[in-house]
């Protein structure tokens, strides 16, 4: 009896061992994986190693909770403690998930990006309806924009995610910039559209994207069509091409200067809307 109540014993103690021994293991494997994982992730986006250096001991610190409880539970008097290292571990496991649950979806929004590439850094991008801008930098938690008053615009991926990305860099930076004008029904209208196409065409940023057999078919430059009979002006609107967004942004801003001028020197109005304000005092006093 006391033989094989020894025996028991030595059992016990060797599982107790195999289990802190495997727990070790397990430890070590984790830490190993982790960093390999965040070491190939820098290699294509920025990675901040104290998070990961975070995360490593924290995954080291649970897997060695678990263990102990395992070997505890082994021992019939520390039943009770083991039940309560894991009623630890698991709280601790809730509240850990609550509080990184939108650091995780930042992350996973991360990756997303990095795998789909829907912009790159260096791109001129408009995320949503209000940030517009220039990828500077992307992280696995958030994307940095320098928007063009120089300031940096710092956006959680996942939100990046769930908005609508306009993307002027994507594949063909080429831009089909409209200008438009309003000329008043008494100007020469065929005039008007030869001064824009000439005044566009003089331009250093000016691209000509038609091609071979459009030139060959007479197919102007510059195309210039009325889009809108108004209540005080003709509109007129010219498709003229830039190499890039930023190049279309100088043609527009500086044709708005020459056009003026030209218009004024053909003799061409763009008109503005007249009104004629009445005051109350000055209208003739009804006879009762």
């Amino acid at each position: 009896m006391v033989v094989s109540k020894i025996s028991f014993e030595v059992e016990k103690l060797f599982l107790i061992i195999g289990i802190l021994l495997a727990t070790f293991i397990a430890s070590k494997a984790a830490k190993f994986l982790v960093d390999r994982a965040f070491k190939r992730a820098s290699a294509v986006v920025k990675v901040d190693y104290t998070h990961y250096s975070f995360m490593k001991h924290l995954l080291s610190f649970t897997i060695y909770i678990i263990g102990i409880g395992f070997a505890a539970y082994t021992i019939p008097s520390l039943h009770d403690v083991a039940v309560s290292i894991f009623a630890s571990a698991g709280i601790l496991a809730v509240i850990i998930g609550f509080a990184s649950q939108q650091a995780f979806a930042n992350v996973v929004s991360g990756i997303f990006i990095v795998i789909f590439k829907p912009f790159r850094v260096g791109d001129n991008v408009k995320i949503g309806s209000e940030t517009q801008g220039i990828i500077e930098d992307i992280t696995l938690r958030h994307t940095v924009i320098r928007d063009f008053k120089n300031k940096r615009v710092i956006i959680p991926n996942s939100i990046i995610n769930n908005e609508t990305i306009e993307n002027s860099t994507y594949g063909d930076k080429k831009i089909c910039k409209w200008f438009e004008v309003g000329i008043s029904y008494d100007a020469d209208i065929d005039r008007a559209m030869k001064i824009i196409q000439l005044e566009a065409k003089k331009h250093p940023d000016f691209y000509d994207n038609r091609t071979a057999e459009q030139k060959e078919a007479g197919k102007p430059a510059i195309d210039v069509r009325v889009i809108n009979l108004g209540d005080f002006a003709v509109t007129l609107r010219a498709y003229i091409w830039a190499k890039s967004p930023g190049a279309g942004f100088r043609i527009s801003t500086d044709l708005n200067k020459k056009i003026k001028e030209r218009f004024d020197e053909e003799g061409i109005e763009i008109p503005f809307p007249y009104r004629t304000v009445v005051y109350k005092k000055d209208l003739p006093k009804r006879k009762r």
